[in-house]
């Protein structure tokens, strides 16, 4: 089973920026998929950032140029760099992994941590 421990959110002015950090504990099987997601107030969570165990990345048009996702296999653990935020960007950010081994995968989802930008 996989645990999932999130960090760095915070409450910021518009134009500031956060590094949101999702650690990875567990065994016996391999990380595939990292992503984050956000969950705006009253709004359903969305995928924003997602990248492979190979590095490659891919972004929600809101974000792209913005966020930057990254990860460390070494400590199996994904970032979130979110720069020139917007209040627009305020809520819960999720990070969710995906792992297993090449007969199944699974979700693991992080407790998430609220981001709020002020304007």
């Amino acid at each position: 089973q996989v645990q999932l421990v999130e960090s760095g959110g915070g409450l910021v002015q518009a134009g500031g920026s956060l590094r949101l950090s999702c650690a990875a504990s567990g065994s016996g099987f391999s990380f595939k998929d990292m992503g984050w997601y956000r969950q705006a107030p009253g709004k359903q969570r969305e995928l924003i950032a997602i990248i492979t165990s190979g590095g490659t990345t891919n972004y929600a048009d809101s974000v792209k140029g913005r966020f930057t996702i990254s990860r460390d296999n070494a400590k199996n653990t994904v970032y979130l760099q979110t720069n020139s935020l917007k209040p627009e960007d305020t809520g819960v950010y999720y990070c969710n992994v995906k792992y297993g081994n090449p007969w199944y995968s699974r979700d693991a989802w992080g407790q998430g941590t609220q981001v709020t930008v002020s304007s």
